[in-house]
């Protein structure tokens, strides 16, 4: 039958899962970072997803599409209700899923290290990308970090092996939902930049950090050394 659904752009979507926590129908779900439409008979046409998307990826359209099965979503509803009663089950973004993580490290071991003066290796202000300038004397022939917001609290040795000899940027596209491309893009074009760093958490939502860099670097038409850096949630490097 020819009904009203949702349409999702993925090239806008950055996979923050907010249209996943706000279809109570559970038509949604976040596969490889990117939201898409998994059970179009689920999808009631409403679009209580609209309004939620930060970066207007959704959309309706009308085409071909099996009809809403209220039953189906209803059935859907009290399995996942039940689960969630059993086990906590965490729905919508896995980035916001809460955890538990176990250190290997002992209080007293951490209490028998020797005390060493930690020194920051920050090196300009502001860090936000909201807030940062355009144009400044530190980005003159900078090495550019442009890092999501968690990485800094999971890494533990961020400011030595990332943050040293670098400006440094920080966002989370899922809290500000703001496009950051522009103003990477131009931060890019009006500096001399000499490569560019991305530093993102394993989680979905942090890819929209890692798309808005990407879009920025070829937006600005400069030919510029880059590399993605993946941190995990217990804080490793992810190869």
């Amino acid at each position: 039958m020819i009904r009203k659904i949702i349409r999702i752009d993925k090239e806008k979507c950055n996979g923050c899962g907010a249209c996943a926590d706000a279809c109570h129908e559970g038509a949604i779900d976040i596969i490889n970072g990117k939201a898409e439409l998994v059970r179009e008979h689920f999808c009631d046409g409403l679009g209580d997803c609209l309004p939620e998307c930060p970066t207007g990826a959704i959309s309706f359209e009308e085409r071909e599409a099996p009809a809403y099965d209220e039953e189906a979503v209803k059935e859907a509803q009290k399995k996942v209700f039940a689960k969630n009663q059993a086990m906590s089950t965490h729905t919508g973004c896995p980035g916001s899923r809460s955890m538990q993580i176990q250190r290997s490290e002992t209080p007293e071991t951490i209490k028998s290290a020797p005390s060493v003066e930690q020194l920051s290796k920050l090196q300009n202000w502001p860090v936000q990308i909201k807030l940062a300038p355009v144009s400044a004397p530190y980005f003159n022939g900078a090495k550019l970090l442009i890092a999501a917001d968690c990485t800094a609290y999971a890494y533990a040795g961020f400011h030595q092996d990332f943050i040293r000899n670098k400006v440094t940027l920080i966002g989370c596209p899922k809290l500000d939902q703001v496009d950051y491309s522009e103003k990477l893009t131009a931060i890019i074009q009006n500096n001399n930049i000499q490569s560019v760093t991305i530093i993102r958490m394993e989680v979905p939502c942090c890819g929209g950090l890692e798309m808005a860099a990407k879009k920025a670097l070829q937006n600005s038409g400069k030919f510029i050394p880059w590399q993605v850096v993946t941190i995990s949630i217990d804080g490793k490097i992810i190869e």
